[in-house]
């Protein structure tokens, strides 16, 4: 009985620092968001929301880290998918995409719903440092490149090559500050407010998928790729302002620090 009792404490402790099975975390020495997430089998953009993370990420010794875990309902008879998310306290919207519902949103008893993770804290619009960290906003590849002339003109960002129906992400974690679906010569185009004067722009989209005041995680989608505007092909416009001055993207993408 007694080993049975020590076995079980020592199941209970394993457990407890296991990131695969835990819904809290203490960071130990050498561990990194992102190792932590892959363990979790939880994304590291969930988990940053859950605790209020801005980029790059970074994590202390001995920092206690909530991991909201991802659950699953099977639907019932006269269920809706709205009563659904009231139930489990997660935004309809994001159940929809996790399940790629689209209107009106039927859905079927005995139909298995992917609940995603959701935090109701929201997400700091300024980064830590003066300069966010920047990602590519799509795997295409680069069709055309910054190019600016003394005068000003010239192209202010960078062309990729898309497929329609592609993900477009948001380059940094920021705040929705425009998303119209009419924009003028790039169509719908949206743009990111990651603060101290920092912002993206996404343009030739064929669908924006945010709306104004959202914040976005680095990585979350905010548009689907296609040949909005006056594209002469599916491609996306991306480009990067400080102060509202345009900078070659190039230089700052996959690249950290202050500017």
């Amino acid at each position: 009985m007694k080993r049975l009792a020590l076995a079980l404490a020592a199941f209970v402790l394993m457990a407890a620092g296991n990131p695969a099975t835990e819904t809290e975390h203490t960071v130990k020495k050498g561990e990194t968001l992102s190792a932590i997430a892959e363990r979790a089998q939880v994304p590291a953009t969930v988990i940053a929301a859950a605790n209020g993370l801005v980029e790059p990420y970074d994590v202390r010794v001995g920092q206690v880290l909530s991991i909201p875990r991802q659950r699953s309902h099977v639907v019932r008879r006269g269920e809706t998918g709205f009563a659904i998310a009231i139930d489990y306290g997660v935004p309809f919207d994001l159940i929809a995409v996790a399940n790629g519902l689209e209107p009106p949103y039927n859905i079927r008893v005995g139909q298995k719903l992917i609940i995603p993770a959701f935090s109701a804290r929201p997400i700091p619009p300024t980064p830590v440092s003066d300069r966010p960290f920047f990602r590519a906003p799509h795997d295409g590849a680069a069709l055309l490149g910054f190019q600016r002339t003394a005068d000003g003109k010239g192209h202010e960002g960078i062309d990729y090559a898309v497929k329609t129906g592609d993900m477009v992400r948001a380059s940094a974690s920021g705040k929705v500050v425009y998303a119209q679906e009419d924009s003028g010569r790039f169509g719908p185009l949206v743009v990111l407010d990651h603060g101290n004067g920092w912002r993206t722009r996404y343009g030739h989209l064929a669908r924006v998928t945010v709306k104004l005041g959202d914040f976005v995680q680095a990585g979350e989608r905010i548009g689907i790729a296609g040949q909005g505007g006056e594209a002469t092909r599916p491609e996306l416009h991306f480009d990067i302002l400080k102060d509202n001055v345009p900078v070659d993207p190039a230089r700052l993408i996959g690249r950290r620090g202050a500017q």
